[in-house]
């Protein structure tokens, strides 16, 4: 495909309805006269911000500490922060006068060399940053030159008014107007990991104004303006207009690309320059290099104030002494002259004498403080830095990124920390699913055991051995389940089947077509119809291997196509208002059948659901629904129940496993019942008002009701590699390991077995929620809770003994308030490990900020994505 376009006819926006429905065209433009709304960008005039009043910044970026001209005199400025050098620099100077019994030299050459070796350290540092800013401001990107030619230029160049071509996988220059996209009405998918650490990616969408701008070409005489609000750090809104061909449209922050966020499953966007460099949200919430100053750093700080109280006190007791020996004794000693002397050894001025020996003994016995321990201390940070940048296991294989210390100074805070927090999901695991087991019509599919299954039967047996006991009945059955899991495998699948990403469902019974010998065929041919059509993902063929591949917004999402291809039904084009699907072992052979689009309800984590209503060859309309087994249970008809006794039996089964679980269900339609509704919907669609969000959810409430349940799907998300080996060295080390996840309390206690946070023998602290009305009466239960758990690790009359606490979201939120989150912090810091299950980003940020409230807060290092 020329110029790498995929534009495959897809208008998206006519199916979003939520997030990203059409805008009605009685929508006028933002009232953005005022203060904070002064921007004016000239979209394909650079030129016309060269000059005031709109002389703009440009798109250098610089994140380090110190320029050519600064750095003298503010790297002397951080180096006599310092206690000892600024005692150092006063014996230095005092070692000039007469009253010195050292030379100038061997004072003043110790404190340049510790001071010189101290600039040095942070200008290498600097220059590293230097360099990493340098490779990012001579990033390349294509802009519009003249005449509908598109150009490279670096990215330091980009001006506010440049309209910019970036292409899949690159990183966006500068803060964006999105104008068009290699898709048809403008739609783009973007990662925005470095702005907000969330790896789901986002869709934005074009105006459909500019969706003709598709071609390099067509830039050739565009113009417009617009008028915009000043440069801020809100990552999350936008207010501005664009006034293009005597029209006023106005933009949303679902039209904006920011800086730092990467272009993802799109072949290339097209975009005008709105904010470049510091201007640009993401380095408006950017903070200045700080001087970091390390623990130890300053504890030596106040080691110095008690030598020094020590040195003074030393001092002033041999100065009093020598003062009175040269009031009382000087005058007997002839030889030494005592009527024709210097002040400093005057019997008629003791006062002056005795204080002139004070600065004397200062210098002399200034060796107390050891200046030779500052040149040790940055000598061994400077090579641990050049050791952890080299360290070979700490090298990251899949990107070719090694470990990098930015900065040394902070090197021993890594052996002080007491307390990790870590996120679940992308940081234990890594955010890529793997089809593995479903449930449909009541039976369970799928043989293989889960890592987490895995791993928590082998952790706990490793640990009975190396404590000398027999593994108990349960674990041996365990074990046994699993060895029976390896030998239906072996059996079922005759040869080595070659491994599929994003597929590690192993069972015979579904897979070549053999799920048509089924009791309930009919349910697994629908339940596969729902995985193929049931989404957002768009297809791409593989022209070297002739297979599909898919773009899809979540990586469940991609998994569940995977699985439906598996299973022979392969999802192979999406249309405007069609999905395809190539269906392979029906008894009437293979068949290419479509599926008329009428609506999609996405998914939201509020809704937790995604609904499309499609009408399939046989003129049949048909609600497919997938979401979270609470929400979809909640909606389900009297006589859609039938199999939801065994569903639900088996999603508990999953959830212990490690897997992440999703309902799906589904409901015919009439025509006279859709076509009353749509014109329900259609209304509440093309309202304006603040209620129009409110209007959509309650007329898809309306739909998404009396649904059959038809099965379940269970996918795995693995642990990273090594997370059980880190995690158990890191508990020997003393280290206490926090884990914050929004899985159940079931789900979570199992993932802690795999990924040795809970170990066999680990006595366990369950604090939960009392069922009850009254909320005095809950609370008083978790304080009773957290109290009898305290007092257990008191009494404790083993010193080896380790306790894990395991609490819920809900539990979470009592125990967090002001007048009892001390009591449960203080339970919480004497266990080894605490899992917080079913807990929201909320609460995760909660758990996070009141760390440092806690009285002995130990330092802690955050792993987590949603802060």
């Amino acid at each position: 495909m020329a110029k790498g376009k995929i534009r495959a006819k897809i208008r998206r926006s006519q199916l979003y309805t939520f997030a990203f429905g059409k805008k009605s065209a009685q929508a006028g433009p933002h009232p953005i006269d005022g203060l904070g709304c002064s921007r004016v960008v000239h979209c394909n005039q650079p030129h016309m911000h060269r000059k005031k009043p709109l002389h703009y910044r440009s798109n250098y970026i610089s994140t380090t500490k110190y320029t050519f001209l600064t750095f003298l005199p503010k790297s002397l400025h951080e180096q006599f922060h310092r206690v000892a050098n600024l005692y150092f620099l006063a014996a230095a100077i005092l070692s000039l006068t007469p009253l010195s019994p050292f030379s100038a030299v061997s004072m003043i050459a110790p404190l340049a060399f510790v001071v010189g070796l101290s600039m040095a350290k942070e200008g290498l540092e600097d220059w590293k940053r230097f360099m990493q800013d340098m490779n990012v401001n001579n990033r390349k990107v294509k802009f519009h030159k003249e005449e509908g030619i598109f150009a490279d230029k670096q990215w330091q160049q980009v001006e506010v008014g440049d309209v910019v071509k970036v292409e899949k996988d690159k990183f966006f220059p500068a803060d964006l107007l999105l104008l068009s996209s290699s898709y048809e009405d403008g739609i783009c998918y973007v990662e925005t990991m470095n702005l907000d650490g969330e790896t789901n990616l986002k869709v934005k969408r074009a105006m459909d104004v500019t969706l003709p701008f598709d071609e390099d070409e067509d830039f050739k005489n565009f113009t417009g303006m617009i008028k915009c609000e000043d440069p801020n750090p809100s990552l999350y809104t936008f207010v501005g207009n664009l006034e293009y061909d005597r029209q006023t449209y106005a933009l949303e922050p679902g039209q904006i690309l920011l800086r730092d966020s990467k272009l993802r499953n799109t072949a290339y966007v097209y975009g005008v320059v709105i904010f470049t460099g510091f201007d640009s949200k993401v380095m408006q919430n950017s903070t200045k290099s700080p001087s970091k100053r390390s623990r130890i750093e300053k504890k030596m700080d106040y080691i110095i104030y008690v030598l020094f109280s020590l040195l003074l006190v030393i001092s002033l007791i041999s100065s009093l002494a020598f003062a009175l020996k040269i009031k009382f004794q000087m005058p007997d000693w002839w030889y030494m002259r005592p009527d024709d002397t210097e002040d400093f050894y005057n019997p008629k001025k003791p006062l002056v004498s005795g204080l002139s020996h004070l600065v004397t003994a200062l210098i002399l016995y200034g060796y107390l403080i050891p200046i030779s321990l500052y040149v040790s201390i940055e000598v061994v940070k400077v090579l641990q830095a050049s050791f952890i940048n080299q360290d070979l296991l700490m090298y990251d294989d899949d990107t070719g990124i090694p470990a990098q210390a930015r900065t040394s100074n902070l090197n021993e805070e890594l052996g002080q920390v007491d307390t990790i927090l870590s996120d679940k999901t992308g940081t234990l695991t890594c955010n890529q699913m793997d089809f593995l087991k479903c449930s449909i019509a009541g039976t369970a599919y799928g043989v293989r055991a889960s890592e987490v299954e895995r791993a928590a039967a082998q952790q706990m047996a490793t640990d009975l051995d190396q404590e000398g006991r027999k593994p108990s009945a349960s674990m041996k059955k365990g074990k046994q389940d699993i060895e029976l899991e390896t030998v239906v495998t072996s059996t079922d699948e005759k040869v080595n089947r070659r491994p599929i990403k994003f597929f590690s469902f192993e069972d015979g019974r579904m897979m070549e077509g053999n799920w048509r010998n089924e009791p309930n065929a009919d349910m697994v041919m629908l339940f596969c119809r729902i995985l193929a059509v049931c989404h957002t993902a768009i297809p791409e063929l593989n022209e070297e291997t002739g297979t599909y591949t898919y773009e899809a917004e979540s990586p469940d999402e991609g998994a569940f196509l995977v699985a439906a291809r598996e299973f022979g039904f392969e999802f192979y084009k999406r249309t405007q208002s069609s999905v395809f699907v190539r269906e392979s072992y029906l008894a009437s052979g293979p068949t290419e059948r479509e599926y008329k689009i009428l609506n999609l309800l996405e998914f939201t984590s509020k809704r937790k659901r995604m609904t499309v209503i499609v009408r399939d060859e046989d003129g049949q309309i048909i609600l497919m629904c997938k979401g979270a087994d609470s929400i979809i249970f909640d909606r389900l008809a009297k006589k859609g129940k039938m199999y939801l006794e065994d569903t639900t039996k088996h999603l508990n089964n999953y959830g212990e496993a490690g897997l992440r679980t999703l309902a799906l269900a589904y409901r015919k339609l009439e025509e006279s019942e859709y076509s009353a509704w749509n014109d329900e919907f259609m209304k509440a669609k093309t309202s304006i008002g603040s209620d129009r969000y409110a209007m959509l959810e309650k007329a898809a409430e309306m739909m998404e009701k009396d649904l059959i349940l038809v099965g379940a799907t269970a996918v795995e998300d693995k642990l990273q590699k090594g997370v059980p080996h880190c995690i158990d060295k890191l508990a020997q080390a003393g280290l206490k390991l926090w884990v914050l996840t929004g899985d159940k309390m079931e789900t979570a206690i199992n993932i802690g077995f795999a990924c040795s946070l809970l170990r066999e023998g680990m006595k366990q602290i369950c604090i939960t929620t009392l069922e009850s009305d009254s909320k005095e009466a809950i609370k008083e239960n978790i304080l009773m809770q957290i109290t009898n758990g305290s007092q257990m690790i008191k009494l404790e009359k083993d010193p080896y003994a380790a306790f894990a606490l395991i609490i819920d979201g809900k539990t979470l939120a009592y125990a967090l308030e002001e007048d009892t989150k001390f009591l449960f912090l203080g339970l919480a810091v004497d266990c080894a490990s605490v899992i917080c299950c079913r807990v929201s980003p909320k609460q995760k940020a909660l758990v996070r900020f009141i760390f440092p409230s806690f009285p002995h807060f130990p330092i802690a290092c955050f792993m987590e994505n949603d802060l």
